[in-house]
């Protein structure tokens, strides 16, 4: 991916001078947001051959080994049948597998196989994409600043679908 130029950089202090704000300013910051994300996503299926939530499925499993389909889930803020369709693509491809415990037949766990391990250590970083490592780079005080200005724009949409935010953006599916 390419680096930030001298001039991108000096356009940061631009952008924070409040004489400069407007709504279409705004807007051009999640039209940024969104096409890098998307570029980024891209990048990773080209190198990778799996999109950018399944490489963000991988870097879970490979963090958390075991993990249920609901717990991932839970960790990618998905809709439990969204990661298990996921899942279902990753182990047709030989890349994760899925164990029954013992115990109790319903309880599947999940981890990577060794070619998960291998497409994992040789794909474009960050693996989990590059706006929720932004997002996970902040500190707990920007996050609930950010949280609670996104709520309130939120709340000015009429017939937002807050279901929305249980599914992976398009461009990473």
């Amino acid at each position: 991916m390419p680096q930030a130029s001298a001039s991108s950089v000096s356009k940061s202090s631009e952008r924070r001078s409040p004489s400069l704000v407007s709504p279409l300013s705004v807007l051009q910051r999640f039209r940024v947001l969104i096409r890098t994300a998307q570029r980024h996503s891209q990048w990773i299926e080209r190198q990778s051959g799996v999109t950018g939530a399944q490489l963000w499925a991988l870097q879970e499993l490979f963090e958390e080994p075991g993990l249920r389909v609901g717990e991932l889930a839970k960790r990618m803020a998905l809709h439990q049948s969204t990661a298990s369709n996921m899942i279902d693509k990753l182990e047709s491809s030989g890349l994760v597998s899925k164990e029954r415990t013992s115990v109790d037949q319903r309880v599947v766990r999940l981890s990577l196989t060794e070619a998960g391990r291998d497409l994992l250590a040789r794909a474009p970083s960050p693996a989990r994409g590059v706006l929720p490592e932004a997002l996970r780079l902040l500190d707990e005080e920007k996050l609930w600043r950010l949280q609670g200005e996104l709520d309130e724009l939120l709340q000015q949409i009429k017939d937002l679908d807050e279901g929305f935010g249980m599914q992976p953006l398009p461009f990473t599916e």
